[in-house]
């Protein structure tokens, strides 16, 4: 199916302006209670430390809403200046334990390229096609079966988001923008520590923060799958592969209650940013609403986005995503 969104780039170039008093507000309403609650949490730690993780989970909600900041720059979309949206992403990226120009430049390929199967492994939830499963051996299924496995995925991914992205050496060219964007990072990461660990303590710092990004990054993983990995998800070759029909048709509308909406900075309308990712996350829901060809998108409830977990491959010959159960269907005989 091909949508019919042949005047896109008219329609969404009035949603595209930055605004830098709503690009202001969202720093301070973001980064002002992310401080609060870290400092609750350090306080709290003299209490107990069961209610310093419960406190974790709300912090860690401005900790997500950091990282959507970040990434709103990573699209040069949050301020009208390019050097701003540079200067605060890099500082959000410290903070959120992501490298900015590095995860900016995989993250713009993963935009490119999102729904293509020739064109996968970049920035992107590995995912095989059902012929391409069934043609590895008894090793490779189950290392690919271990890898989506969802208590696998929402347990380890996160681990990967705060460690993995921490390695020099995972990234090619070491004086690349890249691998100095990594370094800079780590750096800007071990000065935060080092001086907040003179302060409170070394312990105090890893009981507080660590609980928060792990917390951060397991949404953040969960977002990512949600929003790309669904029933009638898009997959198509090169050749039949069509931008704005991966956008609106291969990414869904996870339409979330008015708080995760708020929290997550409208990343549900994950169709719209996907089209159109100048637009600041504070237009996405006016871009939506006022635009029939963002209401053909699949949508996908709270609820509903738990029974996603189970799919794991994309069946060529069914056009949908498919779990490893389903394998056996007679459908498939």
């Amino acid at each position: 199916m091909k949508v019919d969104a042949s005047n896109w780039r008219a329609v969404v170039a009035r949603y595209q302006q930055a605004d830098v008093r709503r690009a202001v507000s969202q720093l301070l309403t973001t980064l002002v209670p992310l401080a609060g609650m870290l400092y609750l949490m350090y306080l709290s730690l003299a209490w107990s430390f069961w209610l310093t993780l419960a406190l974790a989970v709300p912090t860690a909600g401005f900790l997500v809403r950091t990282f959507i900041i970040m990434h709103d720059c990573g699209h040069g979309s949050f301020l009208p200046s390019q050097k701003w949206n540079n200067v605060v992403g890099w500082v959000t990226g410290v903070l959120t334990a992501t490298p900015y120009s590095e995860w900016r430049h995989e993250h713009a390929i993963h935009h490119a390229t999102a729904g293509d199967l020739d064109r996968r492994g970049h920035g992107d939830i590995a995912t095989l096609t059902v012929d391409e499963y069934l043609a590895r051996g008894p090793w490779g299924r189950l290392r690919y079966r271990l890898y989506r496995n969802p208590i696998m995925m929402l347990a380890v991914g996160p681990l990967y988001l705060m460690l993995g992205q921490r390695i020099p050496g995972r990234v090619r060219s070491s004086g690349s923008p890249k691998t100095r964007s990594v370094w800079s990072t780590n750096l800007g990461l071990a000065v935060i520590i080092t001086v907040l660990a003179m302060v409170v303590g070394l312990q105090s710092v890893l009981l507080v923060y660590l609980p928060v990004g792990y917390l951060a990054a397991g949404a953040g993983v969960y977002l990512f799958f949600v929003q790309h990995q669904f029933d009638d998800a898009y997959w198509q070759h090169h050749s039949n592969w069509d931008y704005a029909t991966a956008a609106i048709m291969g990414c869904s509308y996870f339409k979330l209650p008015r708080v995760l909406r708020w929290i997550t900075g409208n990343i549900g309308l994950h169709h719209v940013h996907h089209l159109a990712p100048k637009i600041p996350n504070y237009n996405l829901q006016r871009a939506h609403d006022e635009n029939p060809m963002f209401h053909q998108a699949p949508t996908i409830s709270l609820a509903q986005s738990v029974k996603m977990l189970r799919l794991a491959l994309w069946d060529e010959q069914q056009q949908r995503m498919v779990g490893f159960g389903d394998l056996r269907s007679p459908q498939r005989a």
